[in-house]
């Protein structure tokens, strides 16, 4: 009887000793982020059906909206900024904080007037078909129940 409870509260102590794990990882890619180190521009913005449906992106505007958009991203200190500058959509612009991960995860936040470390909230797309002059950040969103690629298409300025 003895040993049945000492094994079992040696399991409880094993399990609730056990390490968190993280969501995403957080060991860098410094050779992707490099080479995407300066100014972009999106242009253009695909998924399956965009014809017919509408795709918030970054909870901010329509994806069409983001087409021309700018984007600086400054790879030192993983920081930058974005705007949107679609004339038929409201302008937008916000520092952002950024970094690819070893997993081709691009991990990103809005930061707006608040320091990074205060925004809980972020976004994690997949880094895509990167050259010197273009890459391509896929996001996944759910249209209709079904999981579907957002592909946002950057161009080098």
């Amino acid at each position: 009887m003895k040993k049945s409870i000492l094994f079992f509260v040696l399991a409880i102590v094993f399990v609730s000793c056990k390490p968190k794990q993280t969501v995403t990882s957080t060991k860098l890619d410094t050779k992707s982020e490099v080479a995407i180190k300066g100014n972009w521009t999106i242009s253009s913005v695909t998924y399956p059906g965009s014809d017919y449906i509408k795709v918030t992106s970054f909870d901010l505007a329509d994806s069409k909206c983001f087409v021309g958009s700018s984007w600086k991203f400054v790879s030192n200190n993983n920081k930058g900024e974005m705007a949107l500058n679609n004339s038929a959509c409201t302008a937008f612009s916000s520092p952002i904080t950024w970094y690819i991960n070893k997993d081709g995860n691009f991990v990103m936040k809005i930061v707006n007037d608040t320091k990074a470390k205060k925004v809980l909230d972020g976004y994690i797309l997949t880094v895509a078909n990167q050259t010197e002059t273009s890459f391509q950040l896929i996001d996944k969103v759910n249209v209709g129940g079904k999981m579907v690629d957002v592909v946002y298409q950057f161009q080098r300025n």
